[in-house]
Order: structure tokens, then sequence, then C-alpha cells
């Protein structure tokens, strides 16, 4: 059943509230015939994970038209420029809430993208790889933060496994590695991801979907990227020539740090932003010893992502508060950047004082409140902060922070069956407890 109107499921106070439901047979044939037509703002991470799950979850035989606005297009936001290191794991090494799941489903969507892309299978030794899948290492960095992750490695997930290594199994895996307590905590399947290709290859895959529906006897799929911002959520409100209820049956919000810039939304999430400077280094021509290509990539106080032999980006930095979502970084930031990674790095990989800065790029990131849980994302719907007169359906997926890669996959797909069928009560209530604080 198609539902039409789907208030908010919460009262302004908190309590549970049994929303109005217009059913199809009292709606005009034109409008329960009509193409389901949802917008997704945002191209990155959080938007493109709900876009291909709304394309997949919704019903085969139901027409169906999504429209994605982003100004600077696919991964031209922070998602684009992360550091693509993906294991469920906190920095003291305990599985993160529900991360079990995150992780299985991020590596089913990353299998989605290569194969989108044609690298199934492919070796990933070169420097076009979506995933290269060589794990990640983390030296124990003093004697407190030795005993917390021994003791939290005993109870790692199977699926992504943390073996404690000494110092010389782990200068077998990187050379020159300096390990000071001699023990370090190796994740054998943790993978290192390239943010961007990924997400233009995960586009690529929903443009996949669309066309094959048009040779199907199953309702037709569209797919538009709108390369413009939106300034105001009542701009998709539409001309009301559905019965009223607006241009789109649902609006999701994914604009990460800038959903606080929308007039309806600013003030009202509680996020803090921070801004993240990553630089790339390279190895110069006459240095003869190249970082292996069987080794991990790295985390400490900062991180290595290994992206071939002879590059590497590294982060990263943390400037709270920061409104500036601007990737490009000048001379000064980068150099500030610079003396303030150079040296954790050094700590651990000495031999990156042979690595020649190349350039810098930064993302605007939207960090959420920690819970008892953790620090989790935001979902949920946002009608009463939009207003209470609108005739769409405003669904918030924001507050990513620095692990939107883990959580992207599992809770667009979560996102994708509450927009479908018009029921928050399909997201956990963990992700959705703070509309009950910030009404």
């Amino acid at each position: 059943m198609l539902l039409a109107v789907c208030p908010d499921t919460l009262t302004p106070a908190g309590h549970g509230q049994l929303g109005k439901i217009i059913s199809p047979l009292s709606l005009p044939p034109s409008f329960s015939s009509r193409p389901l037509r949802y917008a997704v703002l945002g191209a990155g991470f959080a938007g493109l994970s709900v876009t291909w799950h709304l394309l997949k979850n919704s019903p085969k035989e139901k027409e169906m038209r999504i429209d994605i606005y982003d100004e600077v297009g696919i991964g031209g936001g922070a998602s684009g420029i992360s550091g693509g290191l993906l294991h469920p794991y906190s920095p003291k090494a305990k599985l993160l809430w529900r991360g079990a799941e995150c992780w299985k489903e991020s590596l089913m969507l990353l299998n989605v993208a290569e194969a989108a892309a044609g690298l199934s299978g492919v070796d990933d030794s070169d420097d076009s790889f979506i995933v290269r899948r060589r794990g990640i290492m983390r030296p124990a960095v003093n004697t407190k933060n030795l005993i917390v992750l021994t003791d939290n490695a005993q109870n790692c997930d199977a699926s992504c496994r943390i073996e404690t290594i000494d110092e010389d199994t782990a200068q077998k895996l990187v050379p020159k590695i300096h390990v000071p307590f001699n023990s370090a905590f190796y994740m054998p399947e943790a993978v290192n991801v390239h943010p961007l290709r990924y997400l233009q290859a995960l586009f690529l895959a929903c443009q996949n979907v669309v066309n094959e529906s048009s040779t199907s006897s199953h309702g037709k799929k569209e797919l538009y990227l709108h390369k413009k911002s939106v300034q105001n959520l009542l701009e998709l409100e539409g001309d009301g020539k559905y019965y009223n209820l607006g241009e789109y049956d649902a609006v999701i919000i994914c604009l990460g740090a800038k959903a606080d810039m929308l007039p309806e939304l600013s003030g009202r999430l509680p996020l803090r932003t921070c801004r993240g400077v990553i630089a790339h280094l390279q190895l110069p021509a006459n240095i003869r010893e190249e970082y292996l290509d069987h080794a991990p990539s790295i985390l400490s106080d900062a991180w290595l992502a290994i992206q071939g032999s002879r590059s590497l980006y590294m982060g990263s930095t943390w400037e709270w508060k920061s409104r500036n979502s601007n990737p490009n970084v000048s001379v000064d930031e980068a150099s500030r950047a610079l003396q303030e990674l150079l040296p954790k790095v050094s700590a651990f990989y000495p031999a990156i004082k042979d690595w020649t800065f190349t350039k810098a790029n930064a993302g605007l990131r939207a960090m959420p409140p920690l819970t008892d849980h953790g620090s989790l994302p935001l979902l949920g719907c946002v009608n009463y902060f939009v207003g209470e007169n609108v005739a769409g359906k405003y669904w918030l997926f924001g507050g990513l922070g620095s692990r939107g890669l883990l959580y992207h996959a599992w809770l667009g797909n979560l996102m994708a069956q509450a927009v479908i069928s018009c029921n928050e009560q399909v997201i956990p209530s963990e992700l959705t407890a703070w509309k009950n604080i910030n009404r």
C-alpha cells in the first residue's frame, strides 16, 4: 500500500502519536498511479547509500524517480577526501555499537561498487584500486594503551580479527616501523578504500539499476544528479499538483555538516563541526626502497592510508567549530597540518622523512554527540523541525562523523526502508533518541 502522508511519529514532548495515513483508495487514480519521487540532498556516503537502497528496496512494479542534489557532485564533500580506513573498532579496539552489522553491510556495498566498475576479482596492487585489501596495523603507544588494546582484542569479531604481533612480525609487514612496546595489533581483514573512486562506482551501480529497469516489465526507475545546492527545504515543496502533497514523497537530508546550514535545521541539530586536513605524500624518484605491496595501512595518533608503493595519505587534523567546508587548503593551513602530523607519524614510522608532500585536501565533518553507545549518527523524520504544514516527508541521515564509511551502508538500508514504508520505527531507537532531547 502506498502511504501518501506520514506525519511525524513523535510529538514535541517526545510521546507517541498515531499519525493520519491517507489510503490510496481515498486518492484520485492519477495520484496513486504516479511514480514515487524522492529527493536526496547530498552525494556522499550517506546520500549514495540511501539512493542505492531506495532503488533496490522499492516495489519492483512501482515507478520511481530519484533526484540527487549536490552542488559539487559525487564525493565532492568530506566523504570524498576521507582516509578510507575501514574496520569495525574504536581506537581502543572495542567493537563499536552494531559494528559487526555495519562492517558486513559496508563490505557488501563495496563489492557492489567494484562490480559496477568492472573490478571484481581484479588485482588491487596498482594505484587505481577502489578497495585495497592489505589490512591495518595499530602499534601500542604507551603502557595503558597496550593493556586496553590487549584486553579488547580478545573480543574481536571473527570476520575482522585482531592479531597481537611483536615488533619482528610487524617489521616483516612494514619494514622500518617502530613498535615501542614490542606489541602491535594487526587487523588482516580490514581494508583501505579510495573514497572518491568508490562513490563514483556506487553511483554507476545506481545508474545500472535504472538502465536495467528500462528493459524490464516492472516499474521504470529514473535517477538524476543536479549540481545545485538547496538553500531552503521549502524550495522542494512543489506546486501542489499531486493532490496538494508537494512534488516529493520524501526528502532525505544527507548533507553532513551542511545540514545545519539549512534555515529549517540551523541550530537545532546536536552536531559539532570539525575541519580535517589530509596530506598527500609521495616517494621521490631517487628513493628506491618502496612501501611493500603487501604492507598494511597504519593507525595511531595519526594515520597512514597507503595508496600504492610510492603514494600515501596522512591524516588527520581536528579543527573544532570550523564552518569552513572549502576542500582547498592554503599554504599556511597545509604547513600547520604537516607540523602537527609529521611528529605523530614519525613516532611509529620514522621513514616518513623520506616522503615528499605534494598536496592537501580538507573536509568539514559533522560530529554527533556522545551517548551510552558511543558517538552515533542522527536519523529520523524531521517534519516537526521543518514546519507543521509541510506537504512532503522530511528525513535526516546525518552526523556520520569520522566513521561514515563504516556506518553508511547499514544505515542507508535502514533509512531507505523507513522512507519507503513511512515508518520511523524501522530505525533503532538509539539513532532517533536525539529528537526527544532537541525538540
